[in-house]
């Protein structure tokens, strides 16, 4: 009857999605929890339609008995059962199954296999400690393009290492440091949880190495580690993606979550976390102070990406790979939400040469910056005009970007601000914008300001803006229109051009292409 029912169903499709591909699915079958995850497409920029997961705690045991607990087993095939159904519904066009540390270790391993097979419809690919860790690298390529040093991968039975030189991992190792694995080896006792992870990891040949002085910390535990870090520090963004900070900040904190542990206690801010995560965050703080104290690393990022992505990323071919995960992501929107995507083709011209012709240099983040603002800047226009700039501004602090960080955010947040409120930002105090370096919010700023007379100019046409020119002649900023066009020059039109150059602390004057 589900059959059935399933064969019935159209291709789901939406105004709101990209109707480009079939969705693809991965399925990762870990230590601590099973999690499906169903993506829209598979593309560089991978945007989850289904995420969920369920804690089966398979890897709980393991040490003692060699074997998947059946009371485990049964918890994860009944998600499966579901899991497989949801696949079918949302036409998966192809189902990825990683399994992790649990089943690699374990004596009825494959028995529990052939079962996830059977239920699935799909083969599993159980991956070495070497394979998750050069999985979880590209990962964090995926999501953080040229990202140098070493990463970590926190799991429930396992802790991979690896380093990567910015485009492909180079090398990878795995250590037996999951929450699990650490929490039953340690008879429950953080203290002692953190003197093993010293011990094991004294016997990696990566920590030893000159590594760099980032460390990329992966997985669920360390994720809710820097949550609980950004709630003790009053942090005005809520995402792990990208987050960075000092190690001796983390450090301090993993040592205060292990000392309340000890005593039975938890730190106030682990409130916001799900049982399992509170039950395991004292042996990730466990391990990664050991990481970070062995690595003499001197700050932390936390990536939301791993495995998963990583596999996926690692099917794409090179020239794919290569494409800039925050631009296809913006662009996406555009497309989705804007009035005209080649208007915003348009922007992206006429913005770049406007800093070339007034001479303001852009570095690489910059410009990779004010391209995705161009997507960005009108995807807000069916709001209210009262709201626009504070919808447009929620879009970028809480969408799932990646290959941007919270600089980045901050940045792109401030931009879309100014676009729709002016440079004072009326109406609108975000704490966000605290995160903007001044060489990054002067950026912001600029950029916003000149939004404003683009699209007064344009009125967000296509093939309007490429008619136009930026001239910079004796401190005198010149907007060349076109024959014809005058009529553009209007009053609220040389307003807004006066206070962009104002801004810049020149003069601005609107000519046409005869009397420049």
């Amino acid at each position: 009857m589900i059959k059935s029912f399933v064969k019935s169903l159209k291709t789901p499709a939406a105004q709101g999605r990209i109707s480009d591909g079939k969705p693809i699915a991965v399925l990762d079958v870990g230590s601590n929890s099973v999690r499906l995850v169903i993506y829209e497409r598979h593309v560089r920029a991978l945007t989850p339609i289904y995420n969920e997961k369920v804690a089966c705690g398979l890897g709980r045991g393991i040490g003692e008995t060699g074997a998947l607990a059946q009371e485990n087993v049964d918890r994860a095939l009944i998600a499966m059962r579901r899991f497989a159904l949801v696949c079918e519904l949302s036409k998966v066009g192809a189902l990825h199954i990683l399994a992790t540390a649990a089943t690699r270790d374990a004596s009825n391993g494959a028995m529990f296999i052939e079962a996830v097979e059977e239920i699935m419809g799909a083969s599993v690919r159980i991956l070495s400690g070497e394979e998750e860790a050069h999985f979880a690298a590209l990962g964090t390529i995926a999501g953080m393009p040229r990202q140098t040093g070493m990463l970590g991968d926190f799991g429930g039975g396992s802790l991979e290492l690896a380093i990567v030189d910015g485009e492909a991992p180079i090398s990878g190792e795995t250590h037996p440091l999951g929450a699990i694995r650490l929490q039953e080896d340690s008879d429950g006792s953080p203290v002692k949880a953190y003197k093993l992870a010293c011990e094991r990891l004294k016997q990696s040949a990566l920590l030893e190495e000159q590594h760099g002085p980032e460390f990329v910390a992966i997985g669920g535990t360390w994720r809710a580690l820097a949550k609980v870090h950004q709630q003790e520090n009053d942090y005005p963004l809520s995402m792990i993606q990208g987050y960075r900070v000092d190690a001796d900040s983390i450090i301090e904190l993993c040592k205060k979550i292990i000392e309340l542990a000890d005593k039975n206690e938890a730190i106030s801010s682990v409130q916001g976390l799900s049982s399992n995560r509170k039950e395991l965050l004292s042996f990730g703080a466990a391990a990664l102070q050991a990481v970070l104290e062995l690595g003499k690393f001197s700050s932390v990022k936390f990536s939301a990406l791993g495995v998963r992505e990583g596999y996926l990323f690692g099917q794409l071919d090179g020239a794919e790979q290569k494409i800039d995960p925050l631009i296809q992501s913006c662009e996406d929107l555009s497309i989705l939400r804007s009035r005209s995507p080649q208007h915003a083709q348009d922007l992206i011209k006429f913005t770049s040469q406007f800093f070339e012709a007034v001479g303001k240099k852009e570095n690489r983040t910059q410009t990779q910056l004010r391209e995705a603002a161009c997507y960005l800047s009108d995807i807000s226009w069916r709001g209210h005009a009262d709201y626009r700039g504070a919808q447009a501004v929620d879009a970028v602090v809480f969408g799932s970007f990646v290959g941007v960080d919270h600089l980045g955010r901050a940045h792109l947040a401030r931009t879309l601000a100014v676009r729709y409120m002016g440079l004072k930002r009326k109406h609108i105090d975000d704490e966000i914008f605290e995160l903007c370096t001044p060489k990054y919010a002067e950026h912001a700023d600029l950029l916003g300001a000149l939004f404003r007379v683009a699209y007064l100019l344009s009125a967000a046409l296509p093939n309007v803006l490429p008619t136009m020119e930026w001239r910079m002649e004796d401190e005198e900023l010149h907007l060349i229109l076109p024959d014809g066009m005058e009529v553009l020059a209007a009053e609220k039109t040389i307003r807004r051009l006066n206070q962009l150059a104002a801004f810049m602390g020149v003069e601005a004057k609107i000519l046409t292409a005869k009397t420049a």
